[in-house]
């Protein structure tokens, strides 16, 4: 498989498409990175790491659910960059997914952020995917 976070995210679509409760995901140190931002911003509702001895092991995520409307807080992820054509971007350029009320994924030099994050830092990087 060459796009490994087009996967991840795909999963997490469909998951949510199906009503699933919870996810699971091959885990690598990307997805991982990705998956505490959607916690702490708390677009999930909880996850866990599962190491195994062959691989890098399974990520579990519980989604989030709205207890009467069963909609998921996750509205839509779309991926930015791919494999065949990179997405960077500087501070000054830095994407306001819905006026700021979705957030950016942004791999920087510093590692995996929020573009609210970067934009504090005054850094750049490659814009991954949004989340709303």
């Amino acid at each position: 498989m060459t796009d490994t976070l087009s996967d991840y995210l795909t999963r997490v679509r469909n998951a949510i498409k199906a009503n699933n409760r919870i996810v699971e995901i091959p885990a690598s140190n990307l997805k991982k990175e990705i998956t505490k931002i959607l916690f702490d911003k708390g677009y999930i509702l909880n996850y866990k790491f599962e190491d195994q001895e062959k691989n890098q092991g399974v990520i579990k995520i519980a989604l989030k659910y709205h207890p009467v409307t069963k909609q998921s807080a996750i509205r839509k992820l779309e991926r930015i960059s791919s494999p065949g054509l990179r997405q960077y971007t500087g501070v000054s350029t830095m994407p306001r997914v819905i006026g700021g009320l979705g957030i950016a994924i942004i791999s920087t030099s510093k590692g995996v952020m929020t573009d609210k994050e970067a934009r504090t830092q005054k850094i750049g990087g490659e814009v991954l995917c949004y989340v709303y």
